[in-house]
This record gives C-alpha cells, sequence and structure tokens, in this order.
C-alpha cells in the first residue's frame, strides 16, 4: 500500500496551541530540516507557509495535530491556499520515563506519524459543515443549561414554603415555567417566601429565554440541513438535529475510505474478540460519541413505527438474537444506509457542478 512518503519531498508537521504553533520541517526520509515557533496570526501563519515555499506544492504536504481546534485556523488559511492537508489524531509518543515531550518534538512526530501511515485523514470542510457544527453545539449548550434551570425550579418547588408550594402544584413543567416567570414579590412577605419567589422567577425565567434560543438554533440548523443535505431529512427517523451529525460527521466525500470506516468513527463496527474455537464480539466504545447518539435516536425512532424495522427485530428474535444485539445491528445498518446517501448525493452534485470529490487516499 502506498504510503505518503512516496509522493511528496517535505511534510510540515504543526503542534498547535492558542497563542503559538510550533512548525517543523520533515524531509521524506524523516529527518528534521527545520524548526520554527510563531504566533497564531496572520502574520505567523504566513511565517509557517514560507517554511515550506521552497519545494513544489504538488511535493509537500502538512500534517496538523488538532485542526478542528487550536489548528483551526491555520487549516483554513491552507485550505484556502490549495494545499494538501493532513488530519493527525494523535502523534504516537515514547513511554513518559525514557522518553521526552516538546512542542517542536510533537510537530516532528506528526510530520512522520504522516510519513508513514497507510491511511491519512482529511480535516473536515468548513462552509455549511462548520455552520451546522457551531450551530448544534451551541444549542447543545442551551438545551443543557435550559434543563438544569429547569431541574433548579422543580426542587425550589419541593423545599418552597406551603403557600408558594400551593400555588404551583399539579401544574406541567410548561406552565410551572410560566407561572415562575410572572411570579411577584410582595414588600411584606417573611424573608423566606421573598427569597424562594425571586429564585423561582430568576431560574423560570432562565430556563425559559434558554428554551426559546434552542429553539432559535434549530430553525436555523433545519434550513441549512434542507439546503446542503435534504436526502438525510427524507429518511425515516432522521431528523434536522440527527441530521446535522450525520452530516458534520461525514463533512464532504472521500474523507471516509468506506462505509465500515464511517461506521468505526460512528462507533457502531463490531471488534473482533474470538479465541481459539470462540467467535465473538466487543461493543466498539471508541469513535465518535455524538454520532453513536444520533444513530441510536434514529434506531430508537425507527423501532417505535417503521414497518421495514420491525419487520427485521421479528426475524432476527426468531434467529435467537437479544434485544442490544438487535439494536447494535440496526445501527451498523443505519451508518451504512446514511453514508451511501451522502456519497451519492455529492457524487450528483459534483457532476453537476462540474466538480470531482477529492481524496487523500490518492496521492
Amino acid at each position: 500500500m502506498n504510503t505518503l512518503a512516496e509522493h511528496v519531498d517535505v511534510v510540515v508537521g504543526v503542534d498547535p496551541h492558542k497563542d503559538t504553533h510550533t512548525a517543523a520541517l520533515v524531509s521524506a526520509t524523516g529527518a528534521e530540516l527545520l524548526t520554527v515557533e510563531v504566533a497564531t496570526t496572520a502574520k505567523g501563519y504566513a511565517q509557517i507557509v514560507q517554511l515550506a515555499a521552497a519545494y513544489p506544492r504538488e511535493r509537500r504536504a502538512w500534517a496538523i495535530e488538532g485542526v478542528s481546534s487550536y489548528g483551526a485556523g491555520l487549516c483554513r488559511v491552507l485550505r484556502r491556499l490549495g494545499e494538501r492537508i493532513i488530519e493527525i489524531d494523535h502523534p504516537s509518543r515514547p513511554a513518559r520515563r525514557n522518553g521526552s515531550k516538546t512542542d517542536a518534538l510533537d510537530a516532528v512526530r506528526a510530520a512522520r506519524e504522516a510519513l508513514c501511515r497507510p491511511h491519512l485523514g482529511e480535516p473536515r470542510r468548513g462552509d455549511d459543515r462548520e455552520a451546522l457544527r457551531v450551530l448544534n453545539a451551541t444549542r447543545e449548550g442551551a438545551v443543557h443549561a435550559c434543563t438544569q434551570a429547569t431541574n433548579a425550579v422543580h426542587a425550589l418547588v419541593v423545599t418552597a414554603p406551603e403557600s408558594i408550594r400551593d400555588r404551583l402544584r399539579d401544574l406541567s413543567t410548561t406552565m410551572l415555567l410560566r407561572r415562575c416567570a410572572s411570579l411577584r414579590v410582595m414588600g411584606d412577605w417573611p424573608v423566606e417566601e421573598r427569597a424562594t419567589v425571586t429564585a423561582l422567577r430568576c431560574a423560570a425565567r432562565r430556563a425559559v429565554a434558554l428554551g426559546t434560543e434552542a429553539d432559535v438554533l434549530e430553525r436555523a440548523i433545519a434550513k441549512i440541513i434542507d439546503d446542503v443535505a435534504p436526502e438525510l431529512i427524507a429518511e425515516h427517523g432522521v431528523g434536522p438535529i440527527t441530521a446535522a451529525v450525520v452530516f458534520c460527521a461525514w463533512s464532504h466525500p472521500g474523507r471516509h475510505r468506506s462505509e465500515a470506516a464511517f461506521a468505526s468513527l460512528a462507533g457502531v463496527a463490531p471488534i473482533p474478540a474470538s479465541s481459539g474455537q470462540t467467535v465473538r464480539f466487543r461493543l466498539n466504545r471508541r469513535g465518535d460519541r455524538q454520532l453513536n447518539r444520533a444513530l441510536h435516536t434514529i434506531v430508537t425512532t425507527r423501532l417505535r413505527a417503521d414497518p421495514d424495522t420491525l419487520a427485521y427485530v421479528a426475524k432476527r428474535t426468531t434467529d435467537g438474537k437479544t434485544r442490544p444485539e438487535i439494536r447494535r445491528c440496526l445501527k451498523r445498518y443505519v451508518a451504512r444506509d446514511l453514508y451511501r446517501i451522502l456519497e451519492r448525493a455529492a457524487v450528483v452534485s459534483a457532476h453537476t457542478d462540474g466538480l470531482m470529490p477529492s481524496c487523500l487516499d490518492h496521492f
């Protein structure tokens, strides 16, 4: 199998941090040529680009650790310049007792990892995918905070004085938040009642505001998904949020070698754990857990009303499979189907626009 070392002269390994980036120029043989540390500014990025300017663009590559966090700014600049970028998840490091650890060494290790790996990871794209990511991340934070504020309201009601608690008994959560958000404090009340009403009102208003914020973000996500991946929404059990998570994990055609690689990313590919005459598999608890949760939500929805899914469950139950085993199989099948849907749609769009998808597996 071909490696990157057969197709490039140099690789620039980058160990990014919040305020500085350390870049190392490494030859195709793995020899360290030059190391530089720059600030995370436009000027610093230009210095890193200049580091490899002596080599033709088609004979150089960039290996960056943390392209979705501290390395996002540099990755964005390099993508605009048409550079070949490789995502390095965790460069191999020696044992701490006998090894060493510096930013320069990590940059060199990132470059050497890219040179020797048979399969290379391409960073996720920006534009629509990045828009969905930031909207979904913000919405998830709002939902968690709304849940915390709502739980705080329920807890305050439980311990509230009877004069307040009697007015709020047997209300649904929605009505409870509305009632608490409109409470007023009377000056002649005891201090405990005044404090309790103030706390209830603040927590309820916070929960209502966060719920409204989450709804606004969800509508924005749905609008983008309708434009970039309407095929996903058409699938049974796939809503705007789960579609956004799947689309962000997939990113663009060619990022994953196959549907099996996508399933492995989702943590739904079983891990062989056989020994001797015993054939068995272990549950994969690694990968993108948000993608795994999205697949779980889709399968749970289909188990309620989808005829094909229910027929499959009946068949596998007859074969002796347990409910958790059937659910794991369904998640694997859903991952395969959604991957193929996105790949087909991307190929059609590429031909329509006169573009072809790129893949780092084809140098």
